[in-house]
């Protein structure tokens, strides 16, 4: 088990049906308990909206270097507009939805304080869906299921996962060879008949079962009830901190397979179902076993709850638990697309982002400088490097002296650098306009008015800082010196 995992899958096209919702998270300050009743009084900071249930799968499919497809159910409201319009475009997701105006969109508000959630409230009602809602939502999904690697069926028991949604788009899928894996929420498991993997915690497995799978061998034979009941070719039980139990008869080995967890700080569980079925799903398309792509949704688990909320999980972060970096040999140096994605969750976690850009061709300590009071100004600090072609396009055919990959190792090898990307255009502002930092960071020596990007920036929100040069200290300085035979 290893990161080349995440290379086999990246940009793999996932289809994701299931309960849609918006989650909320309201975060403030608890100072004093209410007069009025004894309960706490929150003194509002701020708020953050982004997707829940299916949309939390599609997600971290995303994140983790695939691409998704999410088919669901949103009501005619101001919620469902959230949902389908600049929350699933922020998450580059094609979403998919049927409208409902009789019906609302389901959003749970989490209420937060110190970092403790304090209390949640739900907007919600059971969907009934009607032969027309049925027809709809099949139609949705046969559209995308051709271009589809692999199939998630995410039910929060909402309503959109009714039995005749479900038998029609099992079979569309198997009849195209597509995997179908299933994280459940009804005791009547029959209703999935036909899928690839069910994926049931523990205590639903339970219910279903009648055993208790608190030890490996109860959860085992949880495990082959579930199969047999549910008639899927293989489940994976998650037991949380006791991993999780694979059956799989075609397994070589013809046994069952328990894996112990690997989160190594808990801080969060919510949403690491969701992680589980979206790097399942990643890795059983990229041509994975059941048993080695539990393995790999397993490390993934351990790195979402040791994050707090919902948050998803990155390709880097999982190449890095799995003892790689996907991408390259350090998970600091990432693709547009996945900055894109690492800045988003620091947004997502209120962490303010700043962004410079440059050569770097030979470093000197003026970069240092300029590096280390960036960073000063924000919380994270990406820096974008021109490409080869660029730096030769604007200084000339001996330049740079340093390749791109070169250039990228000594900048990320810097303390006060969170993440390193690559542009090949003359201008970062394309990259400038994927990740919006709150902070467009350049030398002094430019004026507001001459950085690029600075009028998109301030736009938004975001800031335009000058940052003091040291003088005496330019890459062109050293190389004429060094032709001239010079140190001085």
């Amino acid at each position: 088990m290893d990161a080349s995992w995440i290379d086999k899958w990246r940009g793999l096209r996932i289809l994701v049906l299931g309960d849609v919702m918006l989650d909320r998270f309201v975060y403030g300050q608890v100072e004093r308990v209410s007069p009025e009743a004894p309960i706490p009084v929150l003194r509002f900071h701020s708020e953050k909206a982004m997707l829940g249930g299916a949309g939390n799968v599609a997600r971290n499919i995303v994140a983790l270097g695939g691409r998704a497809v999410l088919v669901g159910a949103l009501g005619a409201d101001a919620e469902g507009d959230l949902v389908a319009g600049p929350l699933s475009a922020a998450d580059r997701i094609d979403g998919r939805f049927v409208r409902f105006a009789d019906h609302p969109t389901t959003v749970k508000t989490r209420y937060v304080s110190g970092g403790q959630q304090i209390m949640r409230l739900d907007l919600e009602r059971p969907l009934r869906l009607d032969a027309q809602a049925v027809e709809a939502l099949c139609a949705r999904f046969a559209e995308a299921v051709d271009s589809a690697a692999a199939v998630v069926l995410s039910d929060y028991a909402k309503g959109v996962l009714a039995p005749e949604v479900i038998r029609r788009v099992v079979d569309l899928a198997r009849a195209r060879g597509v995997p179908v894996i299933v994280d459940p929420k009804s005791r009547d498991v029959r209703r999935y008949a036909g899928a690839t993997v069910l994926t049931p915690n523990a205590a639903e497995a339970a219910l279903i079962s009648g055993l208790d799978c608190g030890e490996d061998a109860g959860a085992e034979a949880a495990a082959k009830i579930v199969r047999d009941l549910a008639e899927v070719e293989a489940v994976v039980l998650t037991r949380g901190a006791r991993g999780m139990t694979i059956w799989d008869p075609a397994e070589a080995s013809g046994a069952a397979a328990h894996i112990a967890t690997l989160a190594s700080e808990v801080f969060d569980v919510s949403g690491a179902g969701d992680t589980v079925a979206a790097a399942l799903s990643l890795a059983l398309a990229g041509g994975a076993s059941v048993t080695m792509a539990a393995r790999i949704a397993n490390v993934a688990a351990g790195v979402a709850v040791g994050k707090r909320g919902t948050a998803a999980v990155h390709a880097r972060e999982l190449a890095k638990a799995l003892g790689g970096a996907g991408e390259s040999d350090d998970p600091k140096i990432v693709s547009n697309e996945t900055a894109a994605a690492v800045v988003a969750d620091w947004k997502a976690h209120r962490l303010k982002v700043g962004f410079t850009n440059g050569c770097f061709d030979l470093l000197h300590p003026g970069h240092i400088g300029l590096l280390r009071r960036s960073r000063a100004a924000c919380d994270r600090l990406v820096v974008a490097l021109n490409a080869d072609a660029s730096v030769r396009r604007l200084k000339g055919e001996n330049r740079p002296l340093q390749n791109q990959r070169a250039r990228s190792v000594v900048i990320a090898a810097i303390d006060s650098v969170d993440l390193v990307t690559l542009f090949d255009e003359d201008t970062p502002m394309r990259l400038i306009e994927l990740l919006k930092p709150d902070y467009l960071i350049k030398g002094a020596d430019y004026s507001a008015a001459t950085v690029v990007g600075a009028d998109f920036v301030t736009a938004y929100g975001g800031k335009v800082v000058l940052i003091p040069l040291e003088v005496g200290h330019s890459t062109t300085s050293i190389i004429s010196r060094a032709n001239a035979g010079t140190d001085r």
